[in-house]
């Protein structure tokens, strides 16, 4: 078995009438008012005749396709079928702006882009050259020959963005072994995550663009022969109908979905479900307890970054919980790990410090991803020493691993990796600022909010009124450039901001500033705007 398409032919092949894909009605989805349900057998005669009108037009291994279709059947057929001819898939975010996917299509290449209509303006303005096709159309000749050879395991399955502290996203290049080692592992867990073969069916609003759902869910459902239930996104009030109606078994999470639930009415929906547990990261330890006590099934914490995939993952489904202690469980067996401090040395035991992670035996990369594309330098800084530095701040009692703090310059809101450094970039464009500094402060709901200190080049905000005109009209032009959730939540106007000698940013003192003044009255809070840019931009959308 090389790839997930091999995986998913296999028991296709096996158990044809087995359901894959499920959505009920009371989803509500756009695109499928009555729900959807596809067997695997059904999806792989899709895949089939996908696979054979992409060959023609000489897409093979090595070939780079752009994929913007949400989480809408579509999406894994189309996947699958590139996948089983060796092409990468580049899974866009579809919250991003056009420069975001400038930047983007700068790095991967593609030379194809399948989209739904409504998105084609979008690709367009980033790359006019760009073909583009409706999921359902055939695509062009294709401009580059496939390489030789049938695909492998180490042979890019897809691109994927992820933030860091140098300002642009970085792309991880993830291999097909990479997917089918992430699959491996999740359905290994055992413990409080057991999972039968056959018999499961994972409800997801992650978005397939992200490795959650594409890896952890899709490839271990794929491997375990269950079904997937691919929510556009979360919608809390209709919830836990979507979880009973459609028979989940397993539901996925940010740690955001488990406070806005809490904050609903009592509702018989929401203990006529099937759950065995629900799996994420990131729930709130005041909330953890009383949810599971409410809800009747465990939350089952994990931790991993694209780039560790399964090779450096924790999971506190076996062993001790440690509930509302911020545990993010054992790591596995085969992984092997360092806590270190600021100088490089082992901390000593329960003290913090980053965590740094590897494979057990002679290859320390098996599992992880293969590399930043066109970034080796940023590759092999991540990797010094032979050791994945992961830049999350953390804690050990011997067992388990607890999270403290993200050495990394970024903002955490919603499971979305933000870097202040790009929202810095845009912010120091406008006219109307003479410095700005950002850093994350903590949300009830989407767990870290971005906030922004604005030093003001000759204008000035006089009073409250003032301020909170001015406040909008920077997120106004932020928004312009970034996708909607980078736009600050917070805006603070302030005199002077915490510089070293040089004239760097302290970030420590940027943090502890944000703190400060986050609760603020002076300190506009723009978290209402920034939902009706997103509001905005959905609707421009359809």
């Amino acid at each position: 078995m090389i790839s997930p398409a091999d995986a998913f032919i296999a028991r296709a092949q096996a158990r044809p009438s087995a359901p894959f894909l499920i959505a009920p009605a009371s989803a509500e989805l756009a695109y499928a008012q009555g729900g959807f349900a596809y067997s695997y057998g059904e999806v792989l005669s899709r895949v089939d005749t996908l696979r054979r009108i992409f060959s023609e037009a000489g897409y093979g291994r090595g070939s780079r396709v752009a994929v913007v279709l949400e989480n809408r059947p579509e999406f894994f057929w189309v996947w699958l079928a590139l996948n089983r001819l060796g092409v990468a898939i580049h899974p866009i975010n579809t919250e991003l702006q056009s420069t975001d996917l400038v930047h983007q299509f700068a790095i991967v290449e593609p030379e194809l882009a399948i989209a739904w209509p409504e998105h084609h303006q979008l690709i367009h303005a980033a790359h006019p050259t760009l073909a583009i096709i409706k999921p359902d159309e055939k695509p062009p000749r294709s401009n580059r020959p496939a390489a030789a050879g049938t695909p492998e395991a180490d042979d890019p399955c897809a691109f994927l963005f992820t933030s860091g502290t140098t300002g642009k996203p970085k792309c991880c290049v993830l291999s097909n072994e990479y997917f089918l080692g992430v699959g491996r592992w999740y359905i290994s867990q055992g413990g409080m995550a057991a999972v039968k073969d056959g018999a499961e069916v994972l409800l997801t609003p992650l978005p397939m663009f992200h490795m959650n759902a594409l890896a952890c869910s899709t490839v271990a459902m794929i491997l375990n022969g269950g079904a997937i239930v691919p929510l556009d996104r979360f919608h809390a009030r209709r919830w836990w109908r979507s979880v009973a109606d459609s028979g989940a078994t397993i539901v996925h999470y940010l740690g955001v979905m488990p406070a806005v639930l809490l904050k609903l009415d009592q509702e018989l929906a929401e203990r006529a479900h099937r759950l065995k547990f629900g799996f994420g990261s990131g729930v709130d330890a005041r909330h953890h307890e009383v949810f599971e006590r409410r809800f009747g099934f465990p939350l089952i914490e994990g931790w991993a970054m694209t780039e560790t995939g399964g090779g450096g993952v924790t999971s506190t489904a076996q062993g001790p919980r440690h509930i509302g202690q911020r545990c993010m469980g054992r790591p596995t067996e085969s992984m092997e790990y360092r806590i270190i401090d600021d100088g490089g040395a082992v901390v000593a035991l329960g003290q913090p410090g980053e965590l740094l992670v590897r494979t057990r035996g002679a290859n320390p990369r098996k599992g992880f991803f293969s590399g930043y594309l066109k970034d080796e330098a940023a590759t092999r800084e991540a990797w010094a020493g032979d050791w994945f530095h992961t830049g999350d701040v953390v804690r050990s009692d011997g067992e388990s691993l607890y999270f403290v703090d993200r050495k990394k310059n970024i903002v955490r809101r919603s499971g979305e990796n933000i870097a202040v450094i790009e929202v810095e970039g845009v912010l120091d464009t406008l006219p109307a600022i003479a410095g700005a500094a950002v850093a994350p402060v903590p949300d009830d709901l989407r767990g870290e909010e971005v906030m922004a200190l604005i030093k003001l080049r000759g204008t000035t905000a006089n009073d409250a009124q003032a301020a909170q005109k001015l406040a909008r009209e920077i997120a106004q032009a932020c928004a312009e450039r970034l996708a909607y959730f980078k736009v600050p939540g917070y805006v603070a106007f302030v005199d002077t901001l915490p510089v070293t000698a040089t004239q760097k940013l302290q970030r420590t003192e940027t943090r502890a500033m944000a703190a400060r003044l986050v609760g603020s009255p002076d300190t506009v809070d723009l978290r209402d705007f920034k939902a009706t840019l997103r509001q905005r931009d959905r609707a421009r959308a359809r």
